[in-house]
């Protein structure tokens, strides 16, 4: 059934018979490790995710950690990487803030579902290998802009401005916000968060590795919050003051069916397509990540398959967009994670503290969630490479500042998309300049014996030209400039081909322009040493008959025989 559904999860390897009951005691601390630092995470993404006074089936913060749950387990059970977990991160937010206050959560439904059959079409047609080569510059561009993003949107809980109308989502009309309401920063929450930030930052460096930092800042911050009662006496703000007390349900939602909506569809085509995206990015970088960490590989289309499920799954039940996650992905692996087991035991782990530990969600504050969100904003960001702009080529700097700009200022999908149009532009301008036209004279040494012109005697009103590297349409008006600023045509023009390895419609357009330029002036065109490609586009053109099967020779020895017969058949 799954070898016809042309995907292998590699959970199928554990009952292979390899897996031993080490293996499995390993993958289950690893998973309750992973679980616990998923469990600040998924909080404060679900807070995060979802625009003040936006109407959701349920909580906030329980759409972030019904995501981790549904998303995890199913990304663990169908994905093609052994330590992969899955779950929402922190590169969906500003989409999501988009989709919902455009759309609607049922329009974030319809945009995810949308996004989920995508990445199975993805997979199932084995394009996880096209994703490496979206252009560095466009992914480092968007990630540290949603980096920046991220950190806008927590600047009201970070520093405990609260005020009658939600801020707004928009970067310049959030700044703008921010210095109107300066005055308002409560101090406290302000020094709470700073103080969650800095626990998380150099928690590690205690060398407590198994406990998260995430969890001791917020568990810390809450235990704080609860037993001084700072909520009333400071006015710090928490879960249960932000999102009612029941923030977070003790058990898994009933099934929530969408309502379709044509009309809304069509305009989710691109909001959905960047999910996809995005979604695909993340979740392979993720597993090649993994793969380096585990000396494994992964199968990048089986696990395209398993995120497209989790995203058509989880809006049933109250979920975001999910995708791999490299933190919990590296956190998995360096506890001990070996096998999709780690990731299942990481949304089982999820699972109990809902049923156990829900109605203690509500003490935590909004302070401790932002700090967890702005430590991950700063730890996505590529700021490492804005400092390298001035040593780039100018192109990939404009690529990555322009992508960036356009993701903080106005949106991913704008950004993506006037981003990958930039990259595919200057990719096109890249290929045309490696390709060169130039006049070949008897002095060339830079050939094969057959090919070679030194010591060959070109005949007069003979004129040869060679192209060097693909001939596509950027490079095509090389040859057409060349050509043009030959004086005076001759008799017959030799175009050596050999160095060309793949040919397109342009540039056979431009062949084309060139040959009834010379046929006009009763000139002859010789062909000579076609590729395999070339020559099969020449054909399939009809271009043989045009130019003439003699025409078309294999060896520039061969074009210089002809050639010497088309001058005595002119005598």
């Amino acid at each position: 059934m799954l070898a016809r559904l042309m995907f292998k999860p590699r959970l199928l390897e554990v009952f292979s018979g390899n897996y031993s009951r080490a293996d499995l005691g390993n993958d289950i601390m690893a998973g309750l490790t992973v679980g616990m630092i998923a469990l600040p995470l998924a909080l404060a993404l679900g807070i995060a995710s979802v625009p003040a006074g936006a109407e959701t089936p349920f909580p906030a913060p329980a759409l972030g950690i019904f995501t981790a749950i549904i998303a995890g387990f199913l990304i663990s059970v169908f994905g093609g990487s052994r330590v992969q977990i899955g779950g929402p991160t922190a590169a969906f937010i500003p989409i999501i803030l988009l989709i919902i206050e455009k759309h609607g959560y049922a329009g974030l439904m319809m945009a995810t579902v949308m996004a989920g059959v995508i990445l199975v079409i993805m997979g199932l047609a084995k394009m996880g290998s096209l994703i490496k080569y979206i252009p560095w510059p466009v992914t480092s561009g968007f990630t540290t802009g949603i980096a920046v993003a991220i950190m806008a949107t927590q600047s009201g809980d970070f520093l405990g401005i609260h005020t009658s109308e939600p801020a707004p989502r928009e970067f310049a009309e959030r700044l703008h916000w921010l210095g109107a309401h300066l005055g308002d920063i409560n101090l406290p929450t302000l020094i709470l968060a700073l103080g969650c930030l800095t626990v998380i930052v150099f928690w590690p460096k205690l060398g407590l590795k198994r406990v998260p930092g995430s969890i001791v800042a917020m568990l810390g911050a809450t235990a704080l919050v609860a037993a001084f009662g700072w909520q009333e006496s400071l006015g710090i703000s928490t879960i249960g003051s932000k999102f009612g007390s029941a923030a977070i349900p003790s058990g898994l939602p009933a099934v929530t069916w969408p309502h379709i909506d044509w009309a809304m569809m069509r305009d989710l085509i691109g909001p959905a397509t960047a999910i996809a995206l995005l979604g695909a990015i993340e979740s392979l970088l993720s597993a090649v990540v993994a793969d380096g960490l585990t000396s494994d590989r992964h199968d990048s289309n089986t696990e395209l398959v398993a995120q497209g499920l989790a995203n058509i799954f989880c809006p049933f039940f109250g979920g975001l967009p999910a995708t791999g996650a490299i933190a919990r992905t590296s956190a998995n692996v360096n506890n001990g994670g070996r096998s999709p087991v780690s990731g299942i035991v990481h949304s089982l782990t999820l699972l109990g503290i809902i049923l156990l530990f829900a109605k203690w969600a509500a003490f935590v504050p909004m302070a401790a969630m932002s700090a967890v969100l702005v430590f991950v904003a700063l730890r996505m960001g590529e700021w490492h490479e804005m400092k390298r702009l001035r040593l780039m080529p100018l192109s990939d700097a404009v690529v990555l500042l322009t992508t960036f700009a356009l993701t903080v200022i106005f949106d991913l999908v704008i950004a993506v998309e006037v981003g990958m149009v930039l990259a595919a532009m200057l990719f096109i301008k890249r290929v045309s300049d490696t390709t060169e036209v130039s006049q070949v004279f008897e002095s060339d040494v830079l050939e094969s014996p057959e090919q070679l012109v030194s010591g060959k005697e070109i005949p007069e009103d003979v004129l040869v030209y060679r192209i060097f590297g693909p001939f596509l349409f950027g490079a095509a008006e090389k040859m057409e400039d060349a050509i043009e600023r030959v004086e005076k045509l001759p008799k017959v023009l030799i175009l050596r081909l050999h160095l060309v390895s793949a040919m397109d419609a342009t540039a056979l357009n431009a062949l084309e322009s060139v040959i009834e330029r010379f046929q006009n002036h009763r000139g002859t065109v010789i062909l000579s040493g076609l590729h395999r490609q070339p020559l099969d586009m020449l054909r399939k053109a009809g271009f043989v008959k045009i130019i003439g099967r003699q025409n078309l020779v294999a060896h520039f020895d061969d074009a210089l025989i002809r050639a010497r017969e088309i001058l005595n058949e002119e005598l």
